[in-house]
């Protein structure tokens, strides 16, 4: 590490270093979620994201990602964003308490055979587990990304992907990483562009 460096970014680098040292696991983990959610998905699947403030954003990157395209051109695929509808958000909200601003629309919108992912690099965040557990109920595939585990969210899913760090930057930082390797890995399931195996690219 440079001795230019400011403290600040230093520290900041050696967080994010340090959790990726340890990201093996949950790297497997987003290239084999993505390998079969280019079959769901192909099957007439949905996907369904959800998350609050940065989760948010890196929940609808990834809706970005599968309506649109990640690298090359192919068929689009159903994904919705829960938090990009202000109107039902606030509704709910007003009637149903804040609680169930995800997990309403989960019911309305989730069918068995979709796709439910969730983030929250707490892994604590209320209306995020309530959309988890509405999911299952309804025989959706449910999948947590979170910070450390144990937690709640990772417990109420079929299966999560968690970043070994108590640092939330850090956290949504690899968590940038493994959505970039499930649409690598789904468009390679898919045959579409030339990649190579997401986990040969890892350190």
């Amino acid at each position: 590490m440079t001795e230019l460096l400011a403290p600040v970014a230093q520290s900041h680098l050696e967080s994010l270093a340090d959790a990726l040292s340890g990201f093996g696991r949950s790297a497997e983990i987003s290239v084999r979620w993505g390998r079969f959610l280019a079959r769901r998905l192909a099957a007439g699947g949905r996907l369904l994201v959800a998350g609050n403030g940065g989760s948010a954003a890196q929940a609808q990157h990834l809706s970005a990602e599968i309506v649109g395209r990640y690298r090359e051109d192919r068929p689009p695929f159903s994904a919705v964003a829960l938090h990009c509808e202000p109107s039902a958000l606030t509704a709910i909200l007003n009637d149903y308490g804040a609680d169930e601003v995800f997990a309403r629309q989960v019911w309305a919108h989730g069918r068995a055979g979709d796709i439910l992912v969730v983030m929250s690099t707490s892994g604590r965040s209320r209306n995020v587990l309530a959309a988890a557990i509405k999911a299952r109920s309804l025989g959706l595939t449910t999948w947590a990304m979170t910070g450390p585990a144990p937690n709640p969210l990772a417990a109420a899913c079929d299966e999560a992907m968690t970043v070994r760090s108590e640092v939330t930057a850090t956290i949504q930082e690899l968590h940038l990483v493994g959505l970039h390797l499930l649409c690598e890995a789904m468009d390679s399931e898919l045959g579409t562009g030339s990649y190579p195996d997401p986990l040969r690219v890892l350190p």
